[in-house]
């Protein structure tokens, strides 16, 4: 984590601009997916350090429901899409009309969301590759409902290598006054976030 305190306005920019292009392809493929018109806040950008990432969740004894899957490529690492249960009660209710508590969840309403985080992070995914240039696959996503420590843990130990911080895009989606609080972490293996920066042209550690 040394390195990132010598970004600068610069450094922040292109990642904000990876998460705004990556917000809007997800709010366009989620307004087709529900059918209704959505309006997106500017992302929030940052990196944090991994052991931070529950906390950005409401804490690591938050339950959330979490998409995530294994990058490879170019650029490998780990991405996680959360959502918080009055989000994700959200948009079962428009995907499916009636939301049943989580414990009376069948098949449908895990595969409604399941869905719903396949699309909103390959949209993130393709944005991010489409800016960079690099080659970007996703594994076969995997969804869980727990609490967010617990998932983290989990969906790291699944998944493999983990980096020490993640690159982390907050966003709010809007379907009239009712609002979606999505959380993208990109969690880069420790060599990956150099050959994203290389790969804008921006400098990065020995290049400096």
């Amino acid at each position: 984590m040394e390195y990132f305190a010598k970004f600068g306005d610069f450094q922040f920019d292109v990642l904000r601009e990876v998460g705004n292009i990556g917000a809007g392809h997800a709010a366009t493929a989620l307004s087709k997916l529900i059918q209704k018109e959505i309006d997106m806040k500017v992302p929030q950008v940052n990196i944090i350090p991994f052991d931070e990432v529950a906390n950005c969740v409401g804490g690591p004894e938050a339950i959330v429901v979490t998409v995530f899957l294994r990058v490879e490529g170019d650029c490998p690492g780990n991405m996680f899409f959360i959502l918080d249960m009055p989000s994700a009660e959200h948009v079962l209710e428009q995907m499916i009309g009636e939301v049943k508590s989580v414990e009376e969840w069948t098949e449908l309403e895990v595969s409604a969301l399941h869905e719903v985080g396949n699309i909103l992070t390959g949209s993130y995914l393709s944005s991010l590759a489409d800016f960079t240039n690099l080659n970007l696959q996703p594994s076969v996503p995997a969804l869980a409902v727990d609490m967010a420590g617990a998932i983290l843990s989990y969906g790291l130990l699944e998944l493999g290598r983990a980096g020490d911080f993640a690159l982390t895009i907050d966003t709010a989606f809007f379907e009239g006054n009712e609002k979606v609080q999505g959380h993208f972490f990109l969690i880069p293996d420790p060599e990956s976030l150099k050959i994203l920066f290389r790969s804008l042209g921006v400098p990065f550690d020995g290049d400096y």
